[in-house]
């Protein structure tokens, strides 16, 4: 019973907060393992590198589909970023430090921290 209420609790909670505080929490997710990866194998790090690329893959997606309210100037400036870090994950050895750079930055716009 309390694994119910719990659950229900936690879609309750999911349900008021913002989009963009959702899609931030995304990033941090994402943010976490890559900090994780600094110092992980290379499976670890392969990992946390294939979860920012599908993160980054997912926000171009979004980016481009006809029903975004975005400016059109802020959505080419997303994907274009996005890009770049698509680029920079197909090196050998990714600047994981800039990619949690950039993520950093998209959690700070999201949270409305202009940092």
């Amino acid at each position: 019973m309390n694994q119910t209420l719990t659950t229900r609790g936690y879609g309750a909670t999911q349900r008021t907060r913002s989009l963009r505080d959702q899609e931030a929490d995304v990033f941090r997710r994402v943010n976490y393992g890559l900090k994780a990866a600094l110092t992980a194998d290379a499976i670890d790090r392969a990992r946390a590198v294939a979860d920012n690329r599908r993160l980054w893959l997912a926000v171009e997606a979004a980016m481009m589909h006809p029903a975004n309210q975005l400016p059109e100037a802020l959505r080419a400036s997303i994907v274009s970023l996005g890009r770049s870090v698509q680029r920079e994950m197909e090196n050998q050895a990714p600047d994981i430090p800039f990619l949690i750079g950039i993520n950093d930055q998209m959690i700070a716009g999201l949270s409305g921290d202009p940092g």
